[in-house]
């Protein structure tokens, strides 16, 4: 019974340290990323205008989706141009091209978010004018 405890006891420790470790990385995130800030803000407007239009629950759930979205492929393209930096400390034309197409996933992430706010919120504006 005890060997059983003990497992458990280990799993669930070494569970909770990622989650540590997780949570630093997002702190590392919005610490040192300019965009991250600016995204969260933009979400923070978004999240404001979605309750003073009344929006229902499935555009609550695009709406926190593509949210979502956008942060998570920053935080991934932050975590490439780390890794790309601590590999390739000079300036390496691969290197940048790796950096670009990083760069290139958020922003086809932040189009496709435009797109779900504008489908949501112009037939809501549309209906108010």
């Amino acid at each position: 019974m005890t060997n059983i405890f003990t497992i458990l006891s280990s799993f669930l420790g070494k569970r909770l340290q990622s989650f540590g470790y997780a949570f630093r990385g997002i702190a590392i995130f919005f610490q040192t990323q300019t965009n991250a800030k600016i995204q969260v803000s933009i979400a923070a407007f978004i999240i404001l205008l979605g309750f003073l239009l009344q929006i229902v629950w499935y555009e609550w759930a695009l709406l926190i989706f593509a949210i979502g979205l956008v942060l998570s492929a920053e935080a991934m393209n932050t975590a490439i141009e780390f890794l790309t930096d601590l590999v390739s400390p000079t300036y390496n034309e691969k290197a940048a091209k790796v950096k670009d197409v990083a760069a290139g996933a958020v922003l086809l992430t932040a189009i496709t978010a435009i797109l779900i706010a504008m489908l949501i919120f112009i037939p809501k504006f549309i209906r108010i004018w």
